[in-house]
């Protein structure tokens, strides 16, 4: 659907993709908040809130992706190794000052 600049709408696109953004921060949010919760009964309240906004993020995701609208690429073996390598020094920072 192109973009209906004469009535100012926006497009399906860029509906979802705005829905799509929306739920990343959602989630990002819904994160920090579960980060500095010490009650137990309102962390698992907010861990079901951090799931359902995943989870909406991913079929928005799915959605634009299967219309072609949202394109990734396949990481190559060598990429994969090199993020591995990198996660690894990066996790046990510690250990580079034995």
């Amino acid at each position: 659907m192109p973009n209906n600049i004469k009535d100012r709408g926006l497009t399906d696109r860029e509906m979802i993709q705005l829905c799509l953004e929306l739920e990343k921060g959602r989630a990002r949010s819904i994160s920090s908040t579960i980060l500095e919760t010490s009650h137990e009964e309102l962390r698992d309240i907010y861990k079901q809130l951090y799931t359902n906004a995943t989870d909406s993020q991913y079929q928005l995701y799915e959605i634009m992706n299967q219309k072609g609208w949202y394109k990734t690429a396949i990481a190559s073996i060598e990429q994969i190794n090199q993020v591995e390598k990198f996660m690894q020094n990066n996790l046990h920072p510690d250990s580079q000052f034995k």
